[in-house]
């Protein structure tokens, strides 16, 4: 090895020290000398490199451009300042930021993997789909769209389709490239084909041909109305089929009839064609398919996606079949409940319900805290949500016979104690119905001996609720279920059930069931 030394008083270091003073390893100082990135200050006699102030500085630079990642030509142009340092640096910043999209782009595709079950075929089509053009994203949605409805007489309605094209910006995010892998995914599924051709047939045969501004405005001002009316409605506590919601669907088809002024069969007022029709309106367009569809363009072109309305939609349609006519719902409900020639008895009424209370007040003394998050037969229900309603139905039939309706449906009527604020609103409530006369006064159509009978089956159903989430047998009370089912039945046999009523549809019932598991049954409850 050649030691350091001097020639005309300047120091030169050997390849070993040029590389212990630089990082480099010996065998990369020897590459990069052997192709002229930086080549060494002299050589000695015996042929060994000897390295300057200079040639180290050099080499120094190039193990800089390297760790940034330049290849051998940039570094070589830079160091023999053939080119300038911001231009390499420029030109290398670009290729990054190109790299850099492109290991996004893996990254939104891997990601998607993750989160979706996805086959090896899947995540090549995944792949392929990510790294389209803009061009070639834009032929996919236009194929789709020209060959579901290019026949059909909805210019309109074709050319918005059209002009919504995914435009997927330079630099997406991972929920961009999700949301157009998913698209791609939607557009090829067949049903999503089949709903958007329902919308545009019923289009083109009730309203064909051009549409202006000025009618699309008023179309989405009526969504936008009957949307923000029917939320406030659930929020409220309003059951679809109830007959608190007539009044909502009387507004809205009100707000409906001059939208169809347009269209072959204008509506002259509100009545049952006019409900049939904006009832068969939502269900065509009732498919969650092509609300995801306008959903996934917004968030791939950066804008903020429609909140879903499938719930409302469900509300709306469901009250629309509850109240199929102006009246119809309130007349049916006064003819079943005109108390002449009953023969129900009033004190057995209110025994009955003394002892439903009973039972279900044990029911909440035994749930334990851990099971307050447990799931519940009611959809979306857990049990502390369960007992809230329990404890609200008491309040809310309470209120009714004291002639002060309450409205807080979604508040917390628990506190810290659900057992003590059960125990005080059934209490409340027996004081109300014992109240002297109570059972035969009549509410608006209704004696008072019903408001009773509509506690005893709130109780069982959702006491059956409770006792299912929590463990406890079913069965209890069968002889007062029995006596109730009738009731039951009556009460809610010409309802709708359909999603956003009050109960599903009636379920199978075992052999041998006992009378809670049949009201239960009866009123959507899956058995067993």
């Amino acid at each position: 090895m050649v030691s350091r030394v001097r020639i005309e008083d300047t120091a030169l270091l050997s390849i070993g020290e040029a590389a212990e003073r630089t990082g480099l390893s010996v065998k990369l100082i020897r590459h990069w000398s052997d192709v002229g990135v930086a080549p060494p200050t002299r050589r000695t006699s015996a042929g060994y490199r000897l390295y300057d102030a200079q040639a180290v500085a050099r080499l120094e630079l190039a193990r800089t451009l390297r760790d940034l990642g330049l290849g051998l030509d940039a570094i070589r142009g830079v160091v023999d300042r053939t080119r300038g340092l911001a231009e390499a640096a420029a030109v290398h910043a670009d290729a990054l930021e190109a790299q850099i999209r492109t290991l996004r782009l893996q990254q939104a595709v891997l990601r998607s993997v993750v989160n979706r079950s996805t086959t090896t075929e899947e995540f090549t089509i995944m792949t392929k789909v990510a790294r389209l053009s803009a061009a070639e994203r834009t032929a996919i949605i236009h194929e789709f769209v020209l060959s579901t409805i290019e026949d059909l007489d909805v210019p309109t309605y074709r050319q918005g389709l059209l002009a919504a094209t995914p435009n997927l910006p330079v630099e997406p995010t991972a929920e961009q490239v999700d949301a157009w892998i998913e698209l791609a995914e939607l557009v090829r599924d067949p049903a999503l084909r089949t709903a958007m051709r329902r919308m545009a047939e019923y289009s083109a045969e009730h309203a064909p041909g051009e549409h202006d501004e000025q009618t699309l405005r008023a179309v989405q001002d009526l969504t936008d109305m009957w949307v923000r009316r029917v939320t406030a409605a659930i929020e409220d506590g309003i059951a679809a089929d109830s007959p608190t919601s007539e009044p909502i669907v009387a507004d809205i088809v009100q707000a409906w009839i001059p939208t169809q002024s347009q269209t072959r069969r204008p509506s002259d007022g509100d009545g049952a064609d006019a409900r049939r029709r904006l009832l068969e309106q939502l269900e065509v367009a009732a498919d969650t398919r092509t609300e995801r569809y306008g959903q996934l363009l917004c968030i791939i072109n950066g804008r903020p996606p429609r909140p879903s309305m499938a719930v409302p939609g469900q509300w709306l349609m469901t009250a629309l079949r509850t109240h199929s006519e102006p009246g119809a719902r309130a007349a049916g409900i006064a003819a079943m409940v005109d108390d002449q020639g009953n023969t129900t008895d009033p004190a057995g009424l209110l025994n009955a319900c003394t002892r439903v209370l009973a039972e279900v007040e044990k029911m909440v003394a035994a749930v334990k805290p851990e099971q307050l998050g447990d799931p519940t037969p009611c959809a979306n229900w857990d049990v502390r949500t369960l007992l809230n309603h329990l404890v609200w139905e008491n309040l809310l039939w309470t209120s009714l016979a004291d002639g002060t309706p309450r409205s807080d449906f979604t508040a917390d009527h628990l506190g810290g104690d659900p057992a003590a604020a059960f125990r005080s609103a059934a209490r409340t409530t027996l004081t109300a119905f014992r109240r002297p006369g109570m059972t035969e006064q009549h509410y608006g159509p209704a004696p008072g001996w019903r408001l009773v009978e509509q506690v005893i089956i709130e109780m069982l159903v959702h006491g059956w609720d409770l006792a299912k989430a929590t463990g406890r047998p079913t069965d209890f009370l069968p002889d007062i279920a029995e006596t109730t089912l009738p009731a039951a039945q009556a009460i809610y046999g010409a309802l709708p059930r359909t999603p956003g009523g009050s109960f599903a549809p009636p379920q199978p019932t075992p052999a041998g069931a006992s009378a809670t598991d049949r009201l239960a049954a009866y009123l959507g409850r899956t058995i067993g």
